[in-house]
């Protein structure tokens, strides 16, 4: 099973609302196979909890304003690990440090990486 077009059109809005608010090390992971719930993890690094916040909100918002609303969000308040799911793709902004201690990328390594088209030049893989 792979990621639908439905979560990858998701992928490209949220995609462009980070790089808006600087997100850096923007990876997707095609999570499908091993998760019934999702198809994809987009995971930000933020480089502070205001950053953090204003990566997740730019993403909500542009997701909002295409029509997708969030089924959930945690972790705004402090702006260290902020989780909104949009069911399909599930997006994780991390504070850079939370990034490196959780790992999400090693947790999930047996996931195929989804190649992003980014404005800037960082790309994590």
């Amino acid at each position: 099973m792979t990621a639908t077009a439905h979560s990858r059109e998701l992928l490209t809005i949220a995609v462009a609302a980070a790089e808006s608010k600087a997100g850096e090390d923007l990876i997707a992971l095609d999570v499908s196979n091993p998760l019934p719930l999702a198809d994809i993890f987009l995971i930000v690094t933020g480089r502070s909890e205001r950053n953090v916040i204003a990566i997740a909100g730019e993403i909500e918002d542009k997701l909002i304003e295409a029509g997708h609303k969030p089924l959930r969000r945690e972790g705004r308040a402090a702006g260290r690990w902020v989780l909104v799911d949009f069911g399909d793709l599930v997006v994780h902004v991390f504070h850079d440090e939370e990034r490196e201690y959780y790992s999400l990328e090693r947790l999930w390594k047996d996931c195929p990486v989804i190649p992003l088209e980014l404005t800037s030049a960082e790309v994590h893989e």
